[in-house]
Formats: C-alpha cells, structure tokens, sequence
C-alpha cells in the first residue's frame, strides 16, 4: 500500500506538512486537533480571530494529545466524543522552529453547553460540501486532511 502524499501548506508564516498514521511525531505534540465527526458531518467551532475551524489546543504539560482534543471539543464545541483515533500529525515549521501537532478523528457522542464560552463564539454541524467557503485558512492541504479524516471514520465504523 502507498503512503499518501499530502500537499504542504501554510498558515501566515508557518508552512504545514501533515504526516499520516502510523507515523508518530518524533518530538512531544505543541498542540492537538480533532475532526468530530457527527454522521455525515463535521463538528465547527468559531473561534475569536481565526473563525470558523474544528476544535483544537495545546497539550497542557502531564497532558497527553487524546486528552488534550477530547478536553478542547467539550471546551470548543460541547462535544463529547467517543472512538477517538490518532490518524497522523502536521509539522510545523516556522524560520529556524519546529512543532509537531498531533490530529485525531473522533464520534461525536453527544453535544451540550460549550465548556469555555470565553474561547468560543459558537459551534455549528456542517457538511462536507458548506467547508470551502466557511472553514478559517481553507487550502488544498486542509481539503486533504479532511478527506482523510471521512476515510479513517469511514473505516472505523465498517468494523465497529
């Protein structure tokens, strides 16, 4: 089997290279995201000065990265997941700085009060489609991440 090549990206400054499971990052994770997947769609949060974006945040210190996103989603988005599942990780490269971001792909089990009103200005499910135009920072690299969060969920609810 091929491993897939993903496009590199940037955000500002930052160029973004996403690596696919089962590579690990060779450095402990910054930060972690999480694809929430609801059905057939995907769980966005609004966040003050980036927008409209899935949950994501540092890894706090004793933390680690599944922690950190399932903690984020209730944060974020009121979300409670379930089957949370590391599927590969972005490095980032800044100048002479290198970080690692672990991203996980999870089921949304059940949506209640957004646990930091303060860092959220919202959530909202939306389809697959309503991404381009809405997602903060959209690009081909985000577009492919995307597409291979839906495979990895896709895979893992044939077997479950």
């Amino acid at each position: 089997m091929a491993v897939r090549k993903f496009p590199v990206g940037k955000y500002g400054r930052q160029q973004l290279e996403f690596y696919a499971a089962p590579f690990r990052s060779p450095l402990r994770a910054f930060a972690a995201l999480v694809f929430c997947w609801k059905d057939d769609q995907i769980l966005l949060v609004d966040i003050a000065d980036r927008g409209w974006c899935i949950p994501s945040g540092r890894v706090e210190p004793f933390e680690e990265p599944c922690e950190a996103v399932r903690r984020e989603a209730v944060e974020e988005g009121g979300a409670v997941l379930r089957q949370v599942q590391y599927i590969g990780c972005y490095r980032v490269t800044e100048r002479k700085e290198l970080r690692w971001l672990d991203v996980f792909v999870a089921e949304v089990d059940s949506l209640g009060e957004i646990g930091c009103p303060d860092e959220s200005l919202g959530r909202k499910l939306v389809s697959e489609d309503e991404l381009p135009g809405l997602y903060y920072n959209w690009s081909p690299l985000i577009a492919e991440v995307f597409d291979h969060s839906r495979d990895v969920i896709n895979r893992m609810r044939s077997v479950s």
